[in-house]
């Protein structure tokens, strides 16, 4: 993202939920605040969807990180979480239709622009701010998450749930180890759910994963917010169970298919976007 701006990248992952309500009608994720908070930009989202066919298959991978994200939190609430971080926030619309009420505390944590914007948008749709809500702006060139969170009030005794979406492919893997590792040590316990790609494939296993893969890094390259991670499988869960985690649960594209289309057919490649729950709990 720029300097003093929001993030773009956070504007299109809201674009493609709100068009998900529309051309799917949210067969995957229903989301009845998506469109609202979208504001003036949903209709222009909508016809952009129409008139490129070929991001259908982001816009339902984000459709179905979101789902698997708080199908994992409802579970774990049952389990006693009480607390919920949502990382790289942008526009989700959870904390606005917390079902869990006074169980759940959630913290938004989001760099300072995005955070404003995010605001600017939530008044302008009419959306209250519950009390269950705290905003933790964070820069992370000035402070770390830990500083953050405490400053917001964050309990890391109390069991806790984090959704990191649409965000490890921007850092660096040290980054996001570090902030697995973060998450590993609370002593409250805790659970993520995060998303990674796959290296690209080329050669004979080039597929349309790979020429999809390369459309949306030159695409998010172009405004500033390049992709600098991708995982293998294998390695990414040794190191997860490394840092402490005790399980891990792994959607891979055969998964993805086998779950959410199984009358649907060809959603996803062998190889491409993968969705992590991991818990230490």
């Amino acid at each position: 993202m720029q300097p003093g701006e929001p993030s773009r990248t956070a504007l299109g992952a809201a674009a493609h939920r709100a068009v998900h309500q529309v051309l799917e009608r949210g067969s995957i994720f229903a989301d009845p605040l998506a469109v609202r908070i979208l504001g003036a930009d949903a209709e222009a989202a909508i016809r952009d969807a129409e008139n490129n066919p070929s991001r259908r298959m982001l816009r339902l991978f984000i459709a179905v990180r979101t789902r698997f994200a708080e199908d994992a939190l409802a579970a774990a609430v049952a389990r006693g979480a009480r607390q919920l971080v949502v990382l790289g926030a942008g526009l989700d619309t959870f904390a606005y239709r917390n079902a869990f009420g006074e169980s759940l505390h959630v913290f938004e944590v989001d760099h300072p622009a995005t955070q404003a914007w995010k605001r600017q948008r939530l008044a302008e749709a009419a959306i209250p701010l519950p009390h269950t809500l705290t905003f933790a702006p964070i820069d992370f060139e000035r402070e770390t998450l830990a500083e953050g969170l405490a400053a917001a009030g964050f309990d890391p005794a109390k069991q806790s749930f984090f959704t990191w979406l649409g965000v490890a492919p921007y850092l660096t893997e040290q980054a996001v180890f570090s902030t697995l590792g973060f998450i590993a040590r609370l002593p409250g316990g805790a659970h993520v759910v995060f998303d990674y790609g796959n290296p690209r494939a080329s050669g004979s296993d080039r597929d349309r994963y790979a020429a999809a893969q390369e459309a949306l890094a030159t695409r998010v390259a172009s405004i500033g917010e390049a992709f600098r991670s991708y995982f293998e499988t294998d390695a990414l869960h040794a190191e997860l169970m490394a840092l402490g985690f005790r399980e891990v649960e792994d959607l891979g594209p055969a998964l993805i298919r086998e779950r959410y289309f199984v009358n649907r057919g060809g959603f996803l490649p062998d190889r491409g976007g993968h969705i992590v729950r991991a818990t230490t709990v």
